[in-house]
């Protein structure tokens, strides 16, 4: 045993503990993990350097439990980390989100060196979990019903400089029978307008010109208090905010999506060319039985409407292929969209039973070779629609908002990447002048590939932005920390231009 006087207090007094929290899932859980993050760092956390792989003092995991296999996957690297943690006096293993939410209980029965277990409503428990779990010297398993607090009222490590998720609600009041997010997430709780744009003023004041409003579904926002046009309202009034440069939002729902919200986004300058809107299938029949609310006609009508309205938007979707009785003439019922809206992107999912959903134990479930089929054709159809949609880009001047972390070629090529007002992906070639994430570049497009375009010739106009000052401050105060203090700024917290979430909530 080793004796205090064998230990230097220096160091406890100066080593503050260190933190990892592992994301899965959809945006909100991404947005989630910035607020545990902010959680843990004002508790006194530091970090731990990246690519730590579960090295730190405590580890968190932001579970989701839509996407297949997920309890596997967490019980799995649960299982990889009890070694470390029974080598590692005082190591803390917590586990929250969803699947938490869902499973309580059997996490802790199931690897019970797990020191922590919260939900979805009341992420804000955290560091108080994880010091009662030291203190008592046993696991602390704390799930609440219903919500606390909206989370938007807690310290948030915001992990982009330039852009930045805003929560607007939480919650969702729909029931797709392929979905368990409303039983997980509860029913729809909208944040009041004033709170959103003062957030969203702070975070301007701060350097941030992106944000990107976030719900389960979003433009449904107004139905705690009865406007029906309460999105298109705070769309209108995030145009009024000096400084704030782009707007975007996900994921919304074609039930919600009404012709104010389209007026809007063509009328708003800031609100950008860009509209992802979940179709999961274009046949009416499935439609019915997976209990969204809308058919073919309604959905292919909003698509018409957002063209006319705004000519150069990028419309991207989620489409599920296989669900339970989904026949051959339903399956050529989506391929009939795809065709006629032309999706900039799909993401594209294999329907797979996920426990607790009416779906799952619906009868005439898919054979896996028949879905697996479907699948690669709704891919090759959608690939080709991708490649057709891109190529119209060539020859247009694009104002791209330079981007961190998206080209992990770049360096090889000499070239940097950015987005366009309507999300693409643009890879362009580095100026001789200095560029930072967060500024502004124009350049013209000269090549087209199905997932990304290529401006190969010379900037046409660089500017440097407020964006760009807030990125190169927050890295040089990064990047003055002592060694193993450094935060860095990792991909995964910065919002993504195209919804990451494969079959996540917010996808829906």
């Amino acid at each position: 045993m080793t004796s205090s006087s064998d230990r230097s207090p220096a160091v406890d007094v100066q080593s503050p503990k260190t933190y990892e929290v592992r994301t899965y899932g959809c945006q909100m859980n991404v947005h989630d993990s910035e607020r545990l993050s902010g959680l843990l760092e004002d508790a006194g956390y530091v970090r731990a350097p990246e690519g730590s792989d579960g090295d730190a003092d405590v580890v968190v995991f932001n579970t989701c439990a839509v996407r297949e296999n997920a309890d596997n996957r967490l019980y799995g690297n649960l299982g990889r980390l009890a070694p470390r943690k029974a080598s590692r006096p005082g190591m803390q293993i917590a586990v929250g989100g969803c699947l938490a939410q869902k499973d309580r209980d059997t996490i802790v029965k199931k690897a019970p060196w797990v020191d922590v277990v919260f939900g979805t409503h009341n992420i804000g428990k955290l560091p108080v979990l994880l010091e009662r779990a030291r203190v008592q010297e046993e696991a602390q398993v704390e799930i609440a019903e219903s919500l606390e607090a909206f989370p938007s009222t807690l310290p948030t490590r915001r992990e982009s400089a330039y852009a930045a998720w805003v929560s607007i609600s939480v919650g969702c009041n729909n029931t797709c029978t392929f979905c368990i997010v409303p039983a997980l997430r509860g029913k729809e709780k909208d944040r009041r307008t004033g709170d959103i744009l003062a957030e969203i003023e702070a975070l301007v004041a701060e350097g941030v010109s992106e944000i990107t409003l976030l719900g389960q579904n979003v433009n449904a926002y107004g139905s705690d208090i009865g406007d029906r046009e309460a999105f298109s309202k705070l769309l209108r009034a995030c145009g009024t905010i000096e400084g704030l440069e782009r707007v975007r939002f996900t994921s919304p729902h074609p039930r919600d999506f009404t012709d104010d919200v389209i007026a809007a986004m063509a009328e708003t300058p800031n609100v950008m060319p860009q509209l992802h809107m979940p179709l999961q299938s274009g046949s009416d029949t499935v439609l019915k039985a997976m209990r969204r609310s809308y058919r073919q006609e309604r959905y292919l009508g909003i698509i018409e409407k957002v063209r006319a309205a705004i000519p150069h938007a990028a419309i991207t979707t989620d489409i599920i292929v296989g669900f339970p009785g989904e026949t051959e003439e339903d399956f050529e019922q989506t391929l009939h969209v795809v065709r006629e809206a032309r999706f900039a992107q799909a993401f594209t999912f294999q329907y797979s039973k996920r426990p607790g959903t009416p779906a799952a134990t619906m009868e005439n479930q898919i054979p896996k070779e028949v879905v697996q089929a479907r699948y690669e054709r709704l891919v090759a159809l959608q690939e080709e629609i991708s490649w057709e949609e891109n190529k119209k880009q060539v020859g247009r001047t694009l104002e791209l908002m330079v981007a961190e972390g998206e080209g992990r070629k770049d360096g090889a090529t000499h070239r940097l990447s950015g987005r366009a007002p309507d999300n693409r992906l643009v890879h362009f070639t580095k100026p001789d002048e200095e560029v930072r994430p967060g500024d502004v570049v124009t350049v013209e497009i000269t090549y087209a590939a199905p997932h990304h375009l290529l401006a190969e010739g010379p900037a046409l106009d660089v500017r440097r932005t407020r964006a760009g000052d807030a990125w190169e401050k927050r890295n040089a105060a990064e990047a003055a920390k002592p060694a193993g203090v450094m935060l860095g700024l990792p991909k995964i917290g910065v919002p993504e231009p195209l919804p990451a979430a494969t079959g996540g909530c917010a996808a829906h």
